[in-house]
């Protein structure tokens, strides 16, 4: 396939090319694309806004993310922490910083999964930027999102008693990391080997194409439930856990029993020595809701299959700790990925 050099277009015709199909799809969106700057009009709503850094190298290697995934993701981490506020994305920008290296045919694969995730969640393409880079490629997402006030959920209002729930299951991306990473130093020494992917489908599209959980804001509300609290899974489940201790003043016991694991992490796990706790309390990337409910929503709750009850809140002084099958109290301790760290 014909691999067109960007200096060919420039950086306008490049944003030209990669926007000609924008739709509209949310009436808040007055103005997107093509002016200076985007026109939103959110009547008696409240704003929320977040944003994503992505960088080549360090959030993700194209030695074996295909840039459709890519992007695709890039939208979904985003509208994940909208969801985290109980609110509703509507709008995202989009920047780019890309290198040399990287044809016309490459960003708009990029953007290919841009445009799906867009489709899926129904939010609008609204603006941003693109520059060159040294280093490679660095995609920056910004997600605007609108709520009623009184839907709004913070970090910070979980109380002692309150149930600890946690959507879907947890360890998965980090199992499907350690999958690419280990097939990537096998193509290393032997470009000719095929990568051995049988039976993790489920990992690796956990790690490569993870989906915002606005299903289950939408399943609380069908249930009259709203949450005390709620954070997203980004780094793994014990640094968001001790986030929303902090941010609440409180302490919390999770139980290890109640840890939801899918079977392919499991046995993923124990192929590569893994304990899958660890991948759970510590891998991140799963982007899934962790949040908090009052004791009274028990018994509707224990029946949604993609919910799991994994502890309860307690007082601060207690702690956050987890409570081993044997009984043991462990202090959580936040050991997520850290991007800071040497």
């Amino acid at each position: 396939m014909k691999q067109t050099p960007l200096s060919e277009l420039g950086e306008f015709g490049l944003i030209t090319r990669l926007t000609e199909k924008i739709q509209i799809k949310n009436e808040s969106t007055l103005t997107g694309v093509g002016d200076d700057a985007a026109v939103l009009s959110f009547p008696d709503k409240k704003i929320v806004i977040t944003t994503d850094l992505l960088t080549e190298g360090i959030h993700f290697n194209l030695m074996y993310v295909p840039l459709k995934h890519l992007g695709y993701k890039a939208v979904v981490v985003n509208l994940s922490d909208v969801f985290a506020m109980n609110a509703t994305p509507r709008q995202i920008t989009v920047s780019i910083a890309i290198s040399s290296k990287f044809s016309l045919e490459a960003i708009e694969e990029l953007y290919s999964g841009i445009h799906l995730a867009c489709e899926k969640y129904g939010v609008d393409l609204i603006g941003g930027d693109t520059t060159s880079s040294l280093t490679g490629l660095t995609i920056s997402v910004t997600a605007i999102g609108e709520a009623n006030e009184d839907e709004l959920v913070y970090r910070s209002g979980a109380k002692s008693g309150d149930l600890v729930c946690v959507s879907g299951d947890l360890g998965g991306a980090y199992m499907g990391l350690q999958l690419l990473e280990r097939e990537n130093e096998v193509f290393k020494v032997n470009p000719n080997q095929q990568p051995q992917f049988e039976g993790y489908d489920y990992i690796l599209e956990r790690q490569l194409k993870p989906e915002a959980r606005g299903d289950i804001k939408e399943l609380l509300k069908t249930l009259d439930i709203k949450p005390t609290s709620m954070i997203d899974i980004s780094d793994g489940l014990s640094s968001e856990v001790l986030h929303l201790c902090k941010a609440s003043k409180v302490g919390c016991n999770i139980y290890e029993e109640k840890m939801p694991l899918d079977k392919q992490t499991k046995d993923f796990a124990e192929e590569l020595s893994i304990n899958p706790l660890v991948a759970a309390l510590n891998g991140g990337e799963d982007y899934e809701l962790l949040f908090t409910v009052p004791i009274a929503s028990y018994d509707l709750i224990k029946k949604e299959f993609d919910i799991t009850i994994i502890g309860h809140i307690t007082s601060e002084n207690e702690g956050a700790n987890l409570v081993t099958t044997g009984g043991s109290i462990i202090p959580l301790q936040a050991q997520g990925w850290n991007p800071l760290k040497d």
